[in-house]
């Protein structure tokens, strides 16, 4: 018998993140009404157009939906997906065959740019490269109307390191806001539950004849997610450490 262990330095900053995060959580219906959007975003990457080689059986008084174990591979898809906190629904799905720093940064320009009347966002990320890039930097800097000098990249300035760029993007001050969850603790993003609803739902015994109808199938669920089952999740956790 085995099971799963990290060994793994703990962050330092755990307390204060996860603190962050929740608050955060608890303020999203506040903060919507002061015309402001808390927004839980992240990745699905790898995600397999699998097609069964033949079609399913339908289920039987008494007998469970026979599905066909071997399957024809598509390729793969990636999704960046933001999630509305106060609300519950689905804000914003884009996909591709990649999810690097340009497609991180069009999913967020999109996503400011479809909703030009919020104030503020408060985006919870992870520690992901991608999430706090020089490109998004300067994005954000633009947005907040920052005219100021910047730096360079690995040399100096804002954009100088990762903890840099970090910094500048989690500054409260600003129009795009920040908050990244701490080392090996991406639990704290809600936006992993809706995956998870996702994968249940309609990854994991889905039949898709090609990439195309994969991305189609996805969409198609978000609608009727956001139409018939969206709500805020109960958010229950309190901040305390989680014990091994």
């Amino acid at each position: 018998m085995s099971r799963y262990w990290l060994n793994t330095q703990k962050d330092e900053a755990f307390a204060l993140k996860s603190a962050a995060i929740n608050e955060l959580y608890q303020r999203a219906p506040e903060l919507a009404d002061q015309g402001e959007r808390v927004v839980s975003n992240d990745e699905m990457t790898g995600v397999q157009a699998r097609q069964h080689k033949v079609a399913e059986k339908s289920v039987k008084a008494g007998k469970p939906k026979l599905i066909e174990y071997e399957y024809i591979r598509h390729g793969t898809r990636a999704f960046i997906v933001s999630f509305n906190v106060a609300q519950g629904g689905i804000l914003l799905a884009t996909s591709g065959p990649t999810r690097n720093e340009a497609d991180y940064l069009a999913h967020i320009t999109r996503l400011v740019d479809q909703n030009p009347d919020v104030k503020r966002w408060h985006i919870v990320a992870d520690n992901l490269n991608t999430h706090c890039s020089e490109s998004l930097v300067r994005f954000v800097a633009a947005e907040s109307d920052l005219n100021i000098e910047l730096g360079v990249k690995g040399v100096c300035g804002i954009l100088q390191s990762m903890e840099s760029r970090v910094e500048f993007l989690n500054d409260p001050s600003h129009r795009i806001v920040f908050y990244y969850t701490p080392k090996h603790a991406s639990w704290l993003n809600q936006i992993e539950i809706w995956f998870s609803i996702l994968a249940r739902k309609l990854l994991r015994n889905g039949s898709f004849v090609s990439l195309d109808d994969l991305c189609n199938k996805v969409f198609r669920f978000i609608d009727y997610y956001n139409s018939t089952m969206a709500k805020p999740f109960k958010w229950t956790y309190s901040g305390k450490a989680l014990s091994a």
